[in-house]
């Protein structure tokens, strides 16, 4: 049988990081930042960064000592077992087979003035030309993988490149234009609506969402090349560039604008019916540079379908090595290429884009990739006694702090997405759920209940917290802002203690980690 090729180099991994991290969403975060914090969205933007660097690095300690295809599904099988395993490959699984109908929707509606035909003109539909079109870009996400991870990469950077540069040449044009540093203090001060303001755009203003797009180095990690120093340092790498671009176009946003746009306070900034960064660019008279800002706005989500559509292949065959579906998706193609995987997802991508509306498919897909972060900060941990003296290149130091803060940042940004979210995650699980019982039915022992019953209070403590919260849509908003954080800080306290106490025992672990090709174990791991 074919195996995985090592082709991916550090330059190709921190693109591919890159290019999941940078899509669309730089296009509508500086205003969206600024109505929430005012000039002190840059601040934001540090607190992102700085949330998503901690997080990121209990996956790096993990992937690259365990440079496995599909991590976020196969590690919690090493840490806590097959019902772990499940719940988070699956819902970071249904979250990628949701992005690429979203990107490819995304892009036909930044192509609309230039296609009207693509989309009906009473309900702003995809006709079935706009179909035929959207499954022809999918079907080339799924070419581009096929061909091999080395082309695969190849391919992305150059999309990378174009995605870094158009942001940046536009910040610099519009500091070279028109700056106004008063722009900082007015009308309101730096900080018109003080902390609550930042944290609102940390949380609700898309700037802990523009960062999680760091998760496909973890998928990806089995093509690495020395992957002890490229996973850690592209991780490392990506998150400081792209908050260096996100920074950057914050503060040019900010003084480029007129200042009769904020003269009614920040919140009340609007561009009508254009987008942000178009509406800026026509104040300042840079009008050329508009078909460049629409060659980004469809270059962006075309890269991060493509990106995605290969990390999903790679969660489909953890998932099968998992025994959560069938053995037939580990098999790799001629140019080591999980394609039965590719497949699978491409038809069930068809199936999301020809029967559930938009809308609710964007829900679905940012509640069920937010969830799956939370293992690594679990599993980190637990493997450091599961795996005491195997080689880390990287080695977090007081890993239960860094730990506990990570795992309560990844609670945090399930609780930030929104009851919306959170309740169509719920059903998402329960199906998942169902499934699994339906997989493992002639052999329920198997199962490994003890270490996952943490999951049963851990998912109804954030479904409760999301109810009563601040966040989305039917939220009953009983528990003030700033209480909500802090319960959510000191319930992922309770819950990563017992997560932590819940581990699977050196037996089991012995047993599912000499399944697994990277560490090639020659006799038990750890002592009985």
């Amino acid at each position: 049988m074919a195996k995985l090729k090592r082709d991916i180099g550090l330059i190709g991994l921190t693109f591919i990081s890159v290019g999941g991290i940078i899509g669309s969403g730089w296009l509508f975060g500086p205003l969206l930042a600024v109505q929430h914090a005012g000039p002190a969205a840059i601040l934001s933007w540090i607190i992102g960064a700085a949330a998503m660097f901690i997080l990121a690095i209990t996956f790096a300690e993990i992937s690259a000592m365990l440079p496995i295809p599909g991590g976020i599904a196969r590690v919690p099988q090493f840490s806590h077992g097959n019902i772990v395993s499940m719940a988070m490959g699956w819902t970071a699984w249904i979250g990628y087979n949701t992005t690429a109908p979203i990107e490819v929707e995304a892009m036909l509606k930044y192509l609309a003035p230039y296609a009207p035909w693509l989309h009906a003109a009473e309900t702003g539909d995809l006709t079935g030309a706009g179909v035929a079109v959207a499954l022809v870009f999918m079907l080339l996400f799924v070419a581009v993988n096929a061909l091999g991870v080395k082309f695969f990469t190849h391919v992305n950077a150059v999309l990378t490149w174009a995605k870094i540069a158009i942001p940046v040449i536009l910040s610099v044009l519009l500091i070279a234009t028109r700056f106004d540093a008063q722009n900082f203090t007015r009308p309101d001060g730096f900080a018109p609506y003080g902390l609550q303001g930042i944290m609102a755009a940390v949380s609700t203003g898309g700037v802990i969402f523009s960062f999680i797009g760091f998760r496909h180095v973890v998928d990806m990690a089995g093509e690495v090349r020395n992957p002890k120093f490229a996973i850690p340092a592209a991780l490392v790498l990506s998150i400081l560039l792209c908050a260096a671009i996100y920074l950057g176009l914050q503060i040019a946003f900010i003084g480029a604008l007129d200042p009769q746009m904020i003269h009614a306070g920040w919140a009340s900034l609007s561009f009508g019916g254009q987008g942000p960064l178009d509406g800026v660019i026509m104040s300042v008279g840079i009008l050329w540079f508009l078909s460049l800002l629409n060659i980004g706005s469809v270059i962006g989500p075309f890269g991060n379908g493509l990106v995605a559509t290969g990390s999903n292949a790679r969660i489909a065959m953890a998932l099968s090595q998992n025994g959560f579906l069938p053995k037939r998706l580990q098999m790799l193609s001629s140019f080591g290429v999980p394609l039965w995987a590719l497949a699978l997802n491409f038809l069930i991508g068809i199936l999301f884009l020809l029967t559930v509306p938009f809308t609710t498919v964007i829900a679905l897909n940012g509640a069920a990739i937010v969830l799956s972060f939370a293992v690594g900060p679990i599993a980190v941990v637990c493997l450091r006694d599961l795996l005491p003296d195997h080689p880390r290149s990287i080695r977090i130091p007081a890993v239960k702090l860094v730990g506990l803060s990570a795992f309560a940042i990844a609670t945090l940004i399930v609780y930030w997405s929104g009851w919306d979210t959170v309740w169509r995650l719920g059903i998402a699980l329960i199906v998942g759920m169902v499934l699994l019982l339906i997989r493992f039915h002639n052999r329920l022992d198997e199962m490994d209940v003890t270490e996952a019953l943490w999951l049963v209070p851990y998912f109804g403590g954030i479904g409760l917290i999301s109810l009563l919260g601040q966040f989305g849509d039917g939220a009953l908003k009983q528990i003030p802002f700033g209480w909500d954080i802090l319960l959510c800080i000191l319930f992922s306290a309770v819950i990563f203690a017992l997560a932590i106490r819940s581990a699977l025992p050196a037996r089991k672990f012995n047993a599912y980690i000499a399944e697994e090709e990277v560490l090639h174990p020659a006799k038990p791991v750890i002592g009985l």
